[in-house]
């Protein structure tokens, strides 16, 4: 996997000025409730997460874990509750703000990678850039400083169906990070891959924190990526039960 971008070079020497003049709580839920009929799903679920923070969510199937993802990205409204990114408050947004904002803040990456088989790895990574708006060659441009990072670039004009397991994912985290997002949100992203493929994915993480600041929120039952995060925060039965601190996070002094 290769690192030599110019992007990325640039991005890199900026990020070791600012790493950690960044605020903290970049995204902040507060009380968060949701029910569907009388199943409830979280309750009174309250969460920080600073900038540059690796942050992984564990625990038993049905603790509401998917549920509390796509809440933070706007997928789902709570019951009740506030989630502000970056000072917004985005369920105070109408909808087509939200979208919006969705599309420019939050990156997403999915156990299994949704790329569109008609489209190209280039296409499906620069996607999100062209639906908010960018110009075609500039979301072009950046979609080929991407793939070129994640070591893709012979493999730009394949589409899905001729890329490995590995490579799709890749190509899925490369379209999360298309619109330069504040916080990259991931359901299992290595639940679909192999041991090497998983570590190596893994490693991807680390690799966008040191060199892009990028901040991740991970729901995850890999029990090494959650070893590795900044924070695990275990939750059952709708409720997180408690925060494992692995590791100083950045900028905490």
């Amino acid at each position: 996997m290769t690192h030599s971008v110019s992007f990325f070079s640039t991005q890199a020497v900026e990020m070791s000025f600012q790493f950690c003049n960044f605020a903290k709580d970049m995204l902040k839920a507060e009380n968060i409730n949701k029910s569907y009929d009388k199943l409830h799903v979280l309750t009174d679920v309250s969460l920080t997460v600073n900038r540059s923070e690796i942050i992984s969510i564990v625990g038993p199937s049905g603790a509401g874990k998917t549920t509390l993802l796509q809440i933070l990205g706007s997928l789902d409204r709570p019951d009740s509750g506030s989630v502000f990114i970056d000072g917004t408050d985005i369920f105070s947004l109408r909808q087509n703000l939200l979208s919006r904002f969705r599309n420019r803040n939050i990156g997403f990456i999915f156990q299994f990678h949704q790329l569109l088989p008609e489209f190209s790895l280039i296409e499906n990574v620069a996607m999100p850039a062209l639906i908010g708006g960018a110009k075609r060659n500039d979301a072009f441009d950046r979609a080929k400083e991407l793939i070129a990072y994640l070591g893709l670039a012979p493999r730009a004009d394949h589409r899905p169906s001729e890329l490995s397991g590995g490579e799709r994912q890749r190509a899925a985290v490369a379209r999360s990070l298309i619109n330069s997002p504040s916080v990259v949100l991931a359901d299992e992203p290595s639940g679909s891959l192999d041991s090497a493929n998983r570590r190596e994915l893994h490693q991807l993480f680390f690799n966008l924190r040191s060199d892009l600041g990028q901040t991740f929120i991970i729901v995850t039952h890999d029990e090494s990526l959650a070893a590795d995060s900044d924070r695990i925060i275990h939750m059952t039965d709708g409720k997180i039960t408690a925060i494992t601190t692995n590791r100083h996070v950045p900028c905490d002094n």
